[in-house]
């Protein structure tokens, strides 16, 4: 994940309300809050009494405000979670009244919450900032990390330049994935002449294809599909992932 140190020097106060508003919500699974859900409510899937949602919330809370790391979060989030007895593999019964053998606390497990709550929260306040500023730098640039653990569909995505208003940004505008690292570059009309480059337009390109959510519940849902007009290679966000996290958010 990019260094949150330098991440949050350029939207904190953003990204910190973003993460703030939202409501806590008990859920079974990742997939009980469904996309633009996640963007006001605050989940840990199997995270099923009130005070271990609560620990979980304000160590970010805290890492988020301060610019933590994932070693100071989870040095300081572990012990407690250990102390509750939410580590490990346990037997737990689920909202319906059955028992299940899952994963609770984790080293992994944390790595996940903490990258996914730090990933989203940072890229709706830097969608925030861009929307502000949109008169001036209206062209947005998807940009993949470009390295070893870039997905590939991802990387193929870098270099792409829409206008803000496109309708590939409703699905498109990262982060698309568990532990995704892309982010948007907003530009002037300069940028672009510099660039010797010109906005595209997704008119045609986007469509929905059902995706299976997860072999335990045989589940599908839609998820938005971008066609690359050059390869005609279908690409699309991890399933759960196809919405922009700060939409229907004017208020952060």
């Amino acid at each position: 994940m990019v260094e949150l140190k330098g991440l949050f020097k350029l939207a904190p106060a953003a990204a910190i309300k973003y993460f703030q508003k939202k409501e806590n919500g008990i859920t079974w699974d990742w997939y009980d809050l469904w996309e633009d859900a996640h963007n006001k409510t605050f989940t840990v899937a199997k995270a099923m009494r009130e005070d271990i949602l609560k620990d979980i919330r304000t160590s970010l809370d805290k890492a988020l405000s301060e610019g933590k790391t994932f070693q100071e979060f989870q040095k300081e989030l572990k012990p407690t979670l250990q102390k509750k007895g939410w580590w490990g593999e346990q037997i737990v019964v689920d909202s319906k009244g059955n028992a299940e053998k899952v994963q609770l606390g984790s080293m992994y497990r944390l790595k996940t919450i903490y990258s996914v709550n730090m990933q989203t929260s940072y890229m709706a306040g830097r969608y925030k900032t861009q929307m502000d500023n949109v008169d001036n730098r209206p062209y947005w640039e998807y940009v993949a990390v470009l390295d070893k653990r870039t997905r590939p569909e991802h990387a193929q995505l870098h270099g792409l330049i829409y206008r803000y208003d496109d309708p590939f940004w409703a699905s498109f505008y990262p982060p698309n994935g568990w532990r995704c690292r892309c982010r948007v570059n907003a530009l002037s009309n300069y940028n672009l002449k510099k660039k010797d480059t010109k906005s595209g337009n997704s008119t045609g390109l986007l469509s929905q294809e059902m995706r299976l959510v997860s072999k335990k519940s045989g589940e599908y849902k839609p998820v938005t599909v971008y066609t690359d007009p050059l390869t005609g290679k279908k690409i699309a966000p991890d399933v759960g992932w196809s919405h922009n996290p700060a939409s229907g958010l004017n208020d952060i």
